[in-house]
C-alpha cells in the first residue's frame, strides 16, 4: 500500500457576535491535518435565535460536536476508497444513513439536555411533547470531510459551502436552486429533517486536484451584502489575497474584523470557517495537526 506525504491544511477560524444579540448563537470546529487516519473536519451551525428557540445556542454546539465525531469516523472509513464498489457503498451511506445518524445524535443530545434542565413548573400543566423540546434547541448545520482522496459535505438550512477548485474556479456545490424567503430555513429539530440534508460527493483521484480552498459560513456573512454576487465576490477576494500572501497568516489576523463588519450589516451573528490548501503542490511537509475551536 501506498504511504501519502500529506500537506498540512491551513485552517481558520472565527464567530462574531450578532449586533444586540443577547449572546452569540453560533458554533464551529476546523479539527484534523486531513490525513487518511486523522480527516480535516470543518463544521458551522446557526441557532435560530428567537425566543421560540430559547436554547439554540446549545443546538448549534450539539449539532457541531455530533457531526465532528461521525464525520471524523466517517473519514477514517473512507482511507481505502479506491474500488469502484466501495466507493459507491460509500456514497450511499454518506446519503442516505449519515443524515440519519446525525439528526438521530443530536435529537439526543437536545432531550437529554432537556431531561437533565427541565424548566422549574407547578407540575399542573400537560409535559411538552419531543417535537416541542427539540424546538427549542433548533439550529442549521454546514460540515465538510476532507481526506487525501475524497471531499464530502453536508447541508441542512442556510449558511454557505464554497469551494475553490485546483483551477481557481469557484463553486458553491450546495447552494440551494431558490432562495429561501425572510428567515425561513430548514432546521434539525424539524420532523424527519434528514430528509432535507443536501450532500455533496467528491472523489479525488490526482493529489493535484484537492481543492484550493473549502469555506463554510453562516448565513450572517452572506446576508450582509448588498449586492446578489457579494457573497462570490468575497470569497473571490478571500482566494485572491490567500494566494497572493502564500498562506493565510495575513487573513487571520484580519478576519475578526471582516466578520465584524459583516455582523453590523447583517445584524447577525457571523461565522467562518475554511481549510487552505498549501499553494505549492510539490511540497514536502510534515504534517501538523491544528485545531481551532
Amino acid at each position: 500500500m501506498v504511504t501519502l506525504r500529506v500537506r498540512p491544511w491551513e485552517t481558520l477560524g472565527e464567530s462574531v457576535r450578532g449586533v444586540g444579540k443577547r449572546c452569540n448563537q453560533d458554533w464551529y470546529v476546523c479539527q484534523g491535518a486531513g490525513s487518511a487516519a486523522d480527516p480535516l473536519v470543518l463544521a458551522v451551525a446557526d441557532g435560530h435565535g428567537s425566543p421560540a428557540y430559547a436554547r439554540s445556542e446549545l443546538g448549534a454546539r450539539f449539532a457541531v460536536d455530533r457531526f465532528t465525531v461521525l464525520a471524523a469516523e466517517f473519514g477514517r472509513a473512507a482511507r481505502d476508497c479506491h474500488d469502484a464498489g466501495r466507493l459507491a457503498r460509500l456514497m450511499t451511506y454518506a446519503r442516505d444513513d449519515f443524515p440519519r445518524a446525525l439528526v438521530r445524535e443530536w435529537r439526543a443530545a437536545a432531550l437529554g439536555h432537556w431531561d437533565r434542565h427541565r424548566p422549574v413548573t407547578d407540575g399542573a400543566g400537560p409535559q411538552p411533547g419531543a417535537d416541542e423540546k427539540l424546538r427549542l434547541y433548533g439550529s442549521t448545520l454546514i460540515g465538510a470531510v476532507l481526506t487525501p482522496w475524497l471531499l464530502v459535505a453536508w447541508q441542512l438550512g442556510d449558511g454557505d459551502l464554497a469551494v475553490v477548485a485546483h483551477d481557481g474556479a469557484l463553486e458553491r456545490p450546495l447552494a440551494p436552486a431558490e432562495e429561501a424567503l425572510g428567515d425561513e430555513t430548514d432546521s434539525l429539530c424539524a420532523p424527519r429533517a434528514w430528509r432535507q440534508v443536501r450532500m455533496h460527493w467528491a472523489p479525488v483521484f490526482e493529489q493535484a486536484r484537492l481543492p484550493r480552498l473549502v469555506l463554510l459560513s453562516t448565513d450572517g456573512l452572506s446576508k450582509s451584502f448588498a449586492a446578489a454576487d457579494g457573497y462570490a465576490a468575497f470569497v473571490a477576494d478571500l482566494r485572491d489575497r490567500l494566494a497572493a500572501d502564500g498562506g493565510g497568516a495575513g487573513v487571520r489576523d484580519l478576519l475578526p474584523q471582516w466578520l465584524a463588519q459583516a455582523a453590523r450589516h447583517s445584524g447577525d451573528d457571523t461565522t467562518l470557517t475554511a481549510a487552505l490548501r498549501p499553494p505549492d503542490p510539490e511540497a514536502e511537509q510534515p504534517c501538523e495537526r491544528k485545531t481551532e475551536s
